[in-house]
């Protein structure tokens, strides 16, 4: 399946043939409320009224803004999400978010795409 652009373009949304949804941010970009929106309504659409692992690429992602993490912890298709970074900024944004908001499903994050890859075809949660 080809990638699929988020409206505003920052970025897309693909189901791979391992069973993944893949969210792939672009670098540099700041996400806000308007971004988180079309990013889950694109997850939604991907799946298919199915639920899905989902990993999140969000490295060397700029900013993420309250209103954007608000609509992240809003459940979707993803039925356990790995947020994938490489930065201690990744780190940050990634804890903050995690401290903050519960999560919809089990959610973690990694600097190894291999690691979250594991974690996320894991069948126990």
């Amino acid at each position: 399946m080809e990638p699929i652009v988020i409206d505003g373009g920052k970025g897309t949304v693909t189901l791979g043939p391992d069973g993944v949804i893949h969210l792939v941010w672009k670098s540099k970009v700041s996400i806000d409320r308007r971004d988180s929106e079309a990013a889950m309504a694109k997850v939604n659409e991907i799946s298919g009224g199915s639920e899905y692992p989902m990993l999140v690429d969000m490295a060397t992602t700029e900013s993420v803004s309250r209103d954007a993490r608000a609509v992240f912890s809003i459940p979707c298709a993803a039925n356990r999400i790995a947020l994938l970074g490489s930065s201690p900024v990744d780190r940050v944004l990634a804890n903050f978010f995690l401290g903050i908001y519960t999560p919809p499903c089990p959610t973690r994050f990694f600097t190894s795409r291999s690691d979250a890859m594991t974690w996320l075809k894991k069948t126990d949660a």
